[in-house]
């Protein structure tokens, strides 16, 4: 279990962008992190990650306290991260990139069952370099086959969405299903996509650095469907006769 314990994070100018947040993240679930933009989504994500350290606050995995660990330590630990813009290497392959990430030698069907899952194609892919020649959309399905390569017992995705082509993305939820139904790892998803909202286990929404509602995804659904029907409606829920 991932638990958060009154996290805060602030900057150095005095901007308090987290702001008291306690979760507690089950094993073997996934939970999708919502709310408007700029609310401090992607900071806990990054807190979560070792990215950033809380101003204070815990951070602890299965009983250890881990807010004082590097981002290397909680690789070590169990916890992948797909970072919501990737990092391009030249000089490294993909199957290089998701050999060091499985931390073993892969077959051909090893790298086929995971670029699949991403839609790419293999022998398109298999020996490019990941640098400026892919466009921002193949960089991030590779960055995203490269956690699930990790195959690690918790992971963080920041808006895996973001860049990925319709066809795509349908894969990319049947992986998310896959690994929560099968694998039974735990999944930490920022996202604003209904389609990642209807798979979820619990739903967490932060909006301006705190923790406005959070539950199973049956209690909250509802709830997010109502806001956004009343943010688009003309008089709103209230003035309609």
């Amino acid at each position: 279990m991932l638990e958060l314990k009154n996290i805060n994070w602030t900057l150095k100018g005095g901007t308090e962008i987290i702001k008291d947040v306690s979760l507690k993240i089950p094993d073997g679930k996934l939970v999708v992190i919502t709310g408007p933009n700029g609310g401090g989504k992607t900071s806990l994500a990054k807190i979560i990650a070792g990215i950033e350290k809380p101003t204070s606050g815990q951070v602890i995995l299965n009983g250890t306290d881990i807010t004082d660990f590097s981002v290397t330590e909680r690789a070590k630990a169990g916890i992948s991260y797909a970072l919501q813009q990737p990092v391009r290497f030249k000089g490294i392959t993909v199957r290089k990139l998701l050999e060091l990430a499985s931390g073993r030698e892969l077959t051909i069907d090893d790298i086929c069952e995971v670029l699949e899952k991403v839609g790419l194609c293999t022998y398109d892919y298999i020996d490019r370099e990941i640098d400026s020649s892919l466009s921002g959309g193949e960089i991030k399905r590779i960055e995203i086959a490269s956690v699930l390569s990790r195959n690690t017992a918790l992971t963080v995705f920041d808006e895996p969405e973001a860049g990925i082509d319709l066809w795509s993305f349908a894969g990319l939820i049947n992986a998310f299903e896959e690994i929560k139904n099968k694998d039974n790892r735990t999944q930490i998803i920022i996202s604003h996509q209904e389609r990642i909202l209807e798979i979820a286990d619990e739903i967490v929404v932060i909006a301006d650095g705190l923790v406005r509602t959070s539950g199973a995804r049956e209690d909250i659904m509802p709830v997010l469907l109502e806001d956004e029907h009343n943010r688009h409606c003309p008089h709103g829920k209230e003035d309609i006769r």
